[in-house]
C-alpha cells in the first residue's frame, strides 16, 4: 500500500514550488516528514536525491526520489488515488490543466522575481507583464469557482502559492494592486484559502515580504 511507505519532502519554507507539493499531500491526507533544506549549504540527501538540478522540492517515497514539482504533484495524484483527484479524468480537460500549469510555471515566478529585484523601467516592464499574465489566467478562470470548475485541482494548487507573494510584489512595486487589476483572481485566492490544505501549507505574506527584504539586502538592491 502506498500509504504504508515512508514519505519525505525536501523543501524550503518560502518556495511556491514546495508549497504546491505540500498542498497536494494535504489534499490526499498523506502523512510525511517535511525536511527543511538550507539552500546555501545543501544537504547530502538533497544532492544525492536530485543530482541533476540540485534543487528542491524533492519527494522521497519508499526511498525513491521524485523531482520537479509538477511531476511530483502528478505522481502524488497517481499513487494516492482514493481522495481528491487533482487532474481531470477526461483527456482533453487533463491536457488543458497541464497547459495552464506549464504556463504558470514558465511565467509567474520569473516575472515576480523581476518585480522585487528590478527598479525603474525594468520593474515597470515586469509590472506590465505580470498584469498581462494574471489577466490571462483570470480570463481562463472566468466565473468558475476553481480553474477546473467546482473541484479544486492541478491549476489551482500550482497557482495559489504565488498569492502568498502578492503582498511582497505589491510592496516592492509602487502602484501595483492585484485587487484593482484582477478582482476575480483575488476572489479565487480567497476561496482557495478557505481550504485547510491551502491555509496550512502557505506562509504568512508578511513573512515572505521579510524574506524578500533580506534577499534585496543580500543582492545590494536597497
Amino acid at each position: 500500500m502506498a500509504e504504508e511507505k515512508e514519505v519525505m519532502l525536501l523543501n524550503f519554507w518560502v518556495s511556491p514550488f514546495g508549497h504546491r507539493v505540500k498542498i497536494a499531500l494535504a489534499e490526499k491526507g498523506v502523512k510525511y516528514e517535511d525536511k527543511e533544506e538550507n539552500l546555501m549549504e545543501k544537504s547530502p540527501l538533497l544532492l544525492k536525491s536530485n543530482p541533476i538540478h540540485k534543487k528542491i522540492p524533492v519527494l522521497i517515497h519508499d526511498g525513491k526520489p521524485i523531482c520537479e514539482s509538477l511531476i511530483i504533484v502528478e505522481y502524488i495524484d497517481e499513487i494516492w488515488r482514493g481522495k481528491s483527484q487533482l487532474l481531470p479524468s477526461e483527456p482533453y480537460a487533463r491536457a488543458q490543466a497541464r497547459f495552464w500549469a506549464d504556463f504558470i510555471d514558465k511565467k509567474v515566478f520569473e516575472c515576480g522575481t523581476r518585480l522585487w529585484k528590478c527598479k525603474g523601467e525594468a520593474q515597470e516592464q515586469a509590472k506590465k507583464e505580470m498584469i498581462e499574465i494574471l489577466k490571462l489566467l483570470e480570463t481562463e478562470l472566468g466565473d468558475k469557482k476553481y480553474f477546473g470548475g467546482e473541484s479544486f485541482g492541478l491549476v489551482d494548487l500550482v497557482m495559489i502559492p504565488f498569492s502568498a507573494w502578492f503582498y511582497a510584489y505589491e510592496t516592492c512595486c509602487p502602484g501595483l494592486s492585484f485587487e484593482k487589476e484582477c478582482p476575480k483572481l483575488i476572489v479565487w485566492t480567497k476561496e482557495c484559502k478557505t481550504r485547510e490544505s491551502v491555509a496550512k501549507s502557505l506562509p504568512e505574506p508578511s513573512m515572505i515580504y521579510e524574506f524578500v527584504c533580506e534577499m534585496k539586502k543580500r543582492f545590494g538592491i536597497e
